[in-house]
């Protein structure tokens, strides 16, 4: 015979361990991340220095002779 006590600690424990997939809150807080981490990117990317440097790293590798 099975003790009472058992047979809810044994559900709670699968309900615990049960874990198949982000939730809703957890989806959200990834997609914001996201999209922050974009926006930085984005605003680095999308300066004076990065397009200066990246025009002359071009200028310099077109201008090579072998």
């Amino acid at each position: 015979m099975v003790r009472p006590g058992a047979l809810a600690r044994i559900r709670v424990q699968r309900l615990l361990a049960a874990d198949e997939g982000m939730s809703t809150v957890e989806y959200a807080i990834g997609t914001i991340a996201a999209a922050a981490f974009a926006a930085v990117l984005y605003t680095v990317v999308s300066g004076d220095s990065i397009v200066t440097a990246l025009t002359d790293l071009v200028q310099r590798a077109l201008s090579v002779t072998f």
